[in-house]
């Protein structure tokens, strides 16, 4: 059974720094010996209290972009140069992403980051929504804004670790459905971090 989880519990949770996870770390061998520099993104980890209890807020990518089409992810992107740092540029893309105004994002703290196959370093921003919020979803990059229960994602008996052939190799990932929504790769990868926190209280 997962542990009751408020604000403050959340906030706690984040105090230790702890160490960076990676795509690779089910997939060592597939790790190249040489890798570029490291692309920075921001993303938002949106939750919110609710009459159901605490929502954990996700995106459907739309089918039409380039780059994952399809896949469950957090609202962010990639730092721009205008951005003053990866948490900016996490608020920034969810307003730009689902319409959420930073004005009713609580910073609560950042987990740590996350390395992807596509070279982007992720910083995952856990942001508590205070006050209504109606989410609009930017139709060009997302195509559902949807929740999940928090305790879902937070319960580590949710998770699995399944694989697929990528680029003519077997890769494994972490899962953690919900529904017809399958979450999965490093939206998984940095839920399950959360997810061990709360186990280890």
């Amino acid at each position: 059974m997962v542990t009751p989880i408020d604000r403050d519990t959340l906030k706690a949770l984040l105090s230790d720094p702890g160490a960076s996870s990676s795509d690779f770390d089910l997939n060592r061998d597939l790790r190249p010996a040489a890798t570029a520099k490291l692309r920075p993104a921001g993303v938002l980890v949106p939750i919110r209290d609710t009459p159901q209890g605490l929502r954990l807020i996700l995106t459907k990518r739309s089918s039409a972009l380039k780059h994952h089409p399809g896949q469950i992810a957090f609202p962010g992107g990639r730092v721009d140069p205008t951005d003053r740092d990866p948490i900016d540029a996490a608020l920034r893309e969810a307003t730009e992403e689902i319409g959420l105004p930073r004005s009713l994002v609580e910073v609560l703290g950042e987990l740590p980051t996350h390395e992807t196959v596509t070279q982007f370093e992720m910083f995952p921003v856990l942001g508590w929504i205070r006050g209504d919020f109606t989410p609009i979803a930017e139709e060009g990059e997302v195509s559902e804004v949807f929740e999940v229960p928090l305790s879902h994602v937070l319960d580590a008996k949710n998770f699995s670790i399944q694989s697929r052939r990528w680029r003519g190799q077997m890769r494994s990932f972490y899962t953690v459905p919900y529904g017809p929504y399958y979450i999965w790769g490093a939206t998984a990868r940095i839920l399950r971090v959360l997810a061990d926190r709360v186990s280890g209280l």
